[in-house]
């Protein structure tokens, strides 16, 4: 089972990245895809996810209207669209598998894949 994250960099305030996240290993629909993110100093929260059987999204509320979720079937993969960027989402951006569904609960996550930083700043 994994899971690689691509897609971090630099980038200024209000520019645009996107992070993907490539699953292997998984029986397709057993696993719901999320991305969460650790700022120094700070714990790790939920961002977004994603229901791969039903293409149902979840958002934290910092991120809900300006991030975008959404899965690759064919390509087994999961993409976050993160236009408008502040310098308050900074952080090391994990994409994580759960199996209960999506709660964006970091102690309900199953398998966790390596982060991405992605920086935001002038």
């Amino acid at each position: 089972v994994q899971l690689q994250a691509s897609g971090g960099g630099l980038v200024q305030p209000g520019g645009s990245l996107r992070l993907s996240c490539a699953r292997s290993g998984f029986v397709y629909d057993d696993y719901d895809i999320g991305w969460f993110r650790q700022a120094p100093g700070k714990a790790r929260e939920g961002v977004s996810c994603i229901s791969v059987r039903s293409g149902a999204t979840y958002y934290a509320d910092s991120v809900k209207g300006r991030f975008t979720i959404s899965r690759d079937s064919a390509k087994k993969t999961v993409h976050l669209q993160m236009p408008s960027l502040k310098p308050d989402d900074t952080a090391v951006y994990y994409c994580a598998a759960e199996v209960i569904g999506c709660t964006l609960q970091a102690y309900n996550v199953n398998y966790w894949g390596r982060g991405t930083q992605v920086t935001v700043s002038s």
